[in-house]
């Protein structure tokens, strides 16, 4: 662990160094004003000592309106530059959030879909929007307030020095062991921070599935059970923050703390020093007065610090996911594609999930260019996964997929994907206009392009029935469509993307009877001329399919056209059989249940 910990840590500062030379000039710039600014900081207390000791007492009124203008130009230069510095630094740590943002969004899209099925939609969000927050303190105005603090620190210390070296090398212990305690206390802020992001986006996770799910969730009456969850989440979330909180209040309360105790010491040391006649009572107020400047960078420094502290905690979770290779990395050293056929063939393909259970076992198949190949069996039987591999979602843990003649697994995925197009079980529509999500697949279509495959997929017969036509709002994933309104965007979505493979992942499920006749024709229509998979439990709608392929527990136990199959009188006529009575039995008897009684497979050793 403290191995990890060590590179994470590298590869933030590696992105702070990063971040910090990209705005070096405007960093540059806020530190030259920062220095202007510290510098007018200084004219008032440096002239206090001149005004008690000489002017008020020698009654040269004339200097003290000459002495007060110097201290409001002063003044007016300080407020001046400090509102410039955050003008200049504020501006460039938004954008540097933005950019930030948007490169590790980039590099989430590109990332290979099994680390998709691994983490949590809200753990990514987290690292996209919350983790980047903190970069304001790198390149705005919380480092440059940090180096500021430190050069008035110095030079203020200086001064003290000059004036009772004493004195202040009293203080100056005190300070650092000020300085040590804070630098203890930041090493363990840290991994707290750290895991204060861990939390927080695993209870948003929870949450955003919660939400996602709310139909779910008030079908089965768990609301009490997920309020429960997200209370545990919470209360995580609660002890990591006070655990924060305690060791920044510790850090506060130590510097009040020290600021009492050299104020004591000022008592004390100072006072004797004014009755003994080393000091004048102006070399008394200047001592406290730079004191307070010392004292008060120290303060801010410490609660900079903290913030920057979460700032690299953030840094090293946005590192990390980025550490994580891209398709784009691999596809660097693919062949381009430029044209496709679209013929499809697996050689003796296994695949596993899970080291040692196989999902697919042995399988080869041949799909020439323009043809159906539809694929039926038992749900688990290995019909997604078979077409995950297709679409490359996955590799092979052995065997090939290959697409006309080349490996898909040697060609850019980029490439390949822009040939393929895809109608899902799960019909998912993005929460905007129907045209927006029709046009999902082609960005410049045309209304008339739009309206055309709308026609196709029969999608504008509810359409044109919408009040705002074309221009409804669908609502988050579609939510205010019916499930079969939106399987119908979906293939129209598909229609319009015009691919040269075209995968049918149970592209009528939420169809009744009558509105799958009716998209049969334009299924039938988009099918000619691509390479298409189906994967459908109803066995009417790939009938006219080149050749169905049968799997059980992941292998291929038939395969040939309707008529061969049903003539084989083996696996596939029990499904057809069955269905048969089952679709039958529902139309006499619409009332009563029936559960089909299928004899049991028994998986090929």
């Amino acid at each position: 662990m403290a191995e990890a910990k060590r590179r994470l840590t590298a590869g933030a500062w590696q992105e702070a160094r990063a971040l910090i030379w990209r705005y070096r000039y405007r960093l540059a710039l806020g530190l030259l004003l920062m220095l202007v600014s510290r510098g007018a900081g200084f004219v008032l207390p440096a002239m206090t000592r001149y005004v008690i000791d000489d002017v008020i007492p020698g009654g040269r009124s004339d200097e003290l309106l000459l002495l007060a203008g110097v201290a409001v130009g002063a003044t007016v230069v300080q407020a001046g530059t400090s509102f410039s510095l955050s003008q200049l630094l504020g501006v460039a740590a938004q954008r540097a959030i933005t950019e930030v943002r948007k490169q590790v969004m980039a590099h989430v899209t590109r990332l290979p879909i099994r680390y998709f099925d691994a983490t949590q939609t809200g753990v990514l969000i987290s690292r996209i929007m919350t983790d980047a927050e903190g970069i304001r303190n790198l390149v705005g105005t919380g480092l440059v307030h940090l180096f500021g603090g430190v050069v008035t620190s110095v030079l203020a210390l200086g001064w003290l020095f000059y004036l009772n070296w004493r004195l202040t090398s009293v203080t100056l212990v005190i300070l650092v062991v000020f300085g040590a305690f804070m630098s203890l206390t930041f090493s363990r802020l840290r991994p707290i921070f750290r895991a204060r992001g861990k939390i927080n986006a695993e209870v948003t996770g929870r949450l955003g599935e919660t939400l996602g799910g709310i139909r779910v969730v008030k079908a089965y009456t768990v609301e009490k059970r997920e309020q429960i969850v997200f209370a545990r989440g919470a209360h995580r979330l609660f002890r990591n923050v006070a655990k924060s909180v305690t060791g920044v209040s510790a850090v506060s309360s130590v510097a009040t703390l020290v600021m009492g105790t050299i104020g004591a010491l000022m008592i004390v040391l100072g006072g004797q020093a004014l009755m003994a006649g080393y000091w004048t009572v102006g070399a008394l107020v200047q001592y406290l007065i730079f004191t307070g400047l010392v004292i008060a960078p120290i303060v801010q420094i410490s609660s900079i610090g903290t913030q920057i502290t979460e700032a690299f905690a953030g840094l090293d979770r946005i590192r990390e996911i980025q550490a994580t290779p891209t398709e784009d990395e691999e596809d660097e050293v693919r062949a381009a594609v430029d044209a496709m056929d679209g013929g499809v063939r697996l050689e003796h393909v296994w695949f596993e999930y899970e080291k040692g259970v196989p999902v697919l076992r042995d399988v080869s198949l041949s799909a020439p260019p323009g043809t159906t190949t539809a694929l039926v069996g038992s749900s688990g039987s290995g019909k997604s996964t078979l077409i995950s591999l297709v679409l490359a979602f996955n590799q092979p843990t052995s065997g090939r997929v290959l697409v006309d003649g080349r490996d898909v697994g040697a060609v850019r995925l980029r490439d390949y994907r822009s040939f393929v197009g895809v109608v899902l079980q799960d019909n998912f529509l993005f929460d905007g206009t129907i045209a927006a999500n029709i046009s999902f697949s082609k960005p410049e279509a045309t209304p008339d392009e739009i309206r055309a495959v709308s026609r196709i997929a029969h999608c504008d017969e509810f359409i044109e029935q919408f009040p705002d036509g074309y221009d409804t709002v669908v609502g988050e994933r579609g939510v205010k469509l019916s499930g079969g309104q939106r399987q119908r965007v979906a293939i129209a979505r598909a229609i319009l993307a015009d691919p040269r493979i075209l995968i049918l992942d149970e592209a009528t499920s939420s169809l009744d009877s009558e509105s799958e006749v009716m998209i049969q024709d334009g299924l039938q229509a988009l099918r000619a001329g691509r390479t298409t998979f189906v994967i459908a439990h109803r066995l009417s709608t790939i009938q006219t399919a080149d050749q169905i392929l049968v799997l059980e527990a992941g292998e291929i136990v038939e395969r040939g056209t309707h008529a061969e199959l049903l003539a084989a009188d083996g696996r596939y006529r029990q499904l057809h059989d069955t269905q048969y009575r089952l679709e039958r039995n529902r139309f006499i008897n619409p009332g009563e249940d029936f559960t089909p009684d299928l004899p049991a497979v028994v998986p090929a050793s």
